[in-house]
């Protein structure tokens, strides 16, 4: 079977050897006779599995000991509720900046909870005045010395905007949403409060949120919630506290194992630089053609996001690289336009014959 050329924002393409091992081991896990969907998640051959993948993600990134990793649900849009749930206190305030619709949501969210328990939220910066076409600078920010917490989003996958080098703002502890640039490179944890992302980007299928939080930062939640929604009771469980989305933790496995076979975040931060390259070459070629609106020092390797000349010409576009076996090539809804996705699992030939087609495309509409 010929693999699609999927360039989906998410959930997105996993690879293949990934998907191949499940394949094979579908019907019987590890000499079990059953799927790893039908183990019990008490149980010793799904247990492996869960712990497997916890050393690998601890292992890729280098987690220090001073930092849980959990295995969660709800994606995303669940830590968006339950960050302030956790660490806004009554009367606190905490800093959000904003660039892009998911750290815009994020903060939406923290401002019901702060109207709950009579707390602040503050937009400590935002590139809203420039429609989200570049990230934010900490020297921009004007920052509450007694917040509980600084909120940032570290690629915008809308918007097409990302750090690339990740700032930090203030001395107030960090919070990232890194849902769609999770592991596709190294980078330093230690610093971080907390990290969290749903899996369908880099990670695995939807229906995993991975989170790596200081210890110390998770003791500071508070007590009174109902344990599914306290990050310390997943901690304790070591993430077993209800059962988890066993065949998404085990396709998480899968993903990690190919991960660290072709080499770890070195092998594949080249690997996603250099597909970028290809495109954002293609694009700067025909700049009266192909326009990207993101500054250029803010330009995300995951999502690369351009115009063409007319909204006609953009559907042309998406339809004809259907043709040729692409998908996932529309923008967003909200701002239009082309948005290709570049994540981890993205074949580079994928993307050289992308550019490619947009040469082609272009001789022929220009």
């Amino acid at each position: 079977m010929a693999r699609t050329m999927n360039f989906n924002a998410g959930p997105a393409t996993l690879p293949l050897p990934a998907l191949e091992r499940a394949r094979d081991e579908l019907l019987d896990f590890a000499g079990s006779g059953m799927s790893v969907m039908e183990h019990s998640h008490r149980g010793k051959e799904y247990e492996a599995v869960h712990d497997e993948a916890l050393s690998l993600l601890r292992e890729l990134l280098a987690v220090p000991a001073s930092h849980e990793i959990l295995l969660l649900q709800g994606g995303a849009s669940m830590q968006f509720a339950l960050v302030p749930m956790s660490f806004l206190p009554q009367g606190g305030s905490a800093d959000y900046v904003v660039t892009g619709a998911w750290s815009a949501k994020g903060e939406s969210e923290a401002r019901k909870w702060a109207t709950i328990v009579g707390a602040r939220v503050s937009v400590a910066a935002t590139s809203h005045e420039c429609a989200f076409t570049r990230a934010v600078p900490p020297e921009e920010a004007k920052l509450d010395p007694a917040a509980a917490y600084v909120h940032w989003t570290s690629n915008e996958t809308i918007h097409g905007v990302q750090y690339l080098d990740l700032p930090r703002f203030g001395d107030r502890p960090q919070i990232c949403d890194m849902s769609s640039d999770f592991l596709w490179r190294k980078f330093d944890v230690a610093p971080f409060a907390m990290i969290y992302g749903g899996a369908q980007k880099n990670i695995g299928p939807s229906g995993v949120t991975v989170v790596v939080a200081a210890k110390s930062f998770i003791e500071q939640g508070r007590k009174d919630l109902p344990s599914i929604l306290q990050y310390r009771a997943h901690a304790e469980a070591r993430s077993l506290l209800n059962t988890p989305p066993t065949f998404g933790v085990y396709l998480v496995r899968n993903v990690l194992a190919w991960l660290k076979g072709i080499g770890g975040l070195d092998a594949i931060e080249r690997r996603n630089r250099e597909k970028a390259a290809v495109l954002y070459t293609a694009i700067d070629a025909d700049a009266a053609f192909y326009r990207c609106p993101v500054e250029k020092g803010s330009r995300s390797v995951m999502n690369v996001v351009f115009r063409l000349p007319s909204e006609d010409l953009e559907k042309r576009f998406v339809d004809e690289a259907k043709k040729h076996g692409m998908v996932g090539l529309k923008g967003h809804r909200s701002v239009g336009g082309i948005r290709v996705s570049l994540y981890n699992a993205v074949e580079p030939a994928w993307v050289t014959a992308l550019a490619g087609f947009m040469k082609d495309f272009r001789n022929r509409n220009g």
